[in-house]
């Protein structure tokens, strides 16, 4: 099932700064961002990839099925990274207007690693 991981933030006069690549328990591959959504995304899982999803700003919901628990997920602080397993079948609804939601992904994008039928 997803989890959350809260990244270390380091603050100081200057701003605010998280470091998410140790923390990740995978290489990334692939990284790509999401914004100005007007309704639901994914709705699928995977066979192989696993993904790290940060709202870097505004907010998200993301629900999350692994065929036994389902789950929502708010994504609201940029320093929470939600890592979703493959068996996760997932969406991402209720983007504010102002959010933008970065995915790293284990994998490099293959249409064949995608499994859109729910549980």
């Amino acid at each position: 099932m997803a989890y959350f991981i809260d990244t270390p933030r380091f603050n100081d006069s200057r701003g605010s700064l998280c470091v998410v690549e140790s923390l990740l328990p995978f290489t990334v591959k692939r990284i790509y961002y999401i914004f100005n959504v007007s309704g639901e995304r994914g709705g699928h899982r995977h066979k192989e990839a696993v993904q790290a999803l940060i709202c870097l700003s505004g907010s998200c919901e993301v629900f999350v099925n692994n065929g036994v628990e389902k789950n929502i997920y708010i994504l609201d602080e940029p320093h929470k990274c939600l890592i979703v397993e493959p068996k996760d079948w997932h969406t991402m609804d209720n983007f504010s207007k102002s959010a933008t939601l970065l995915v790293l992904a284990s994998e490099y994008y293959d249409v064949n690693d995608y499994i859109d039928e729910t549980y």
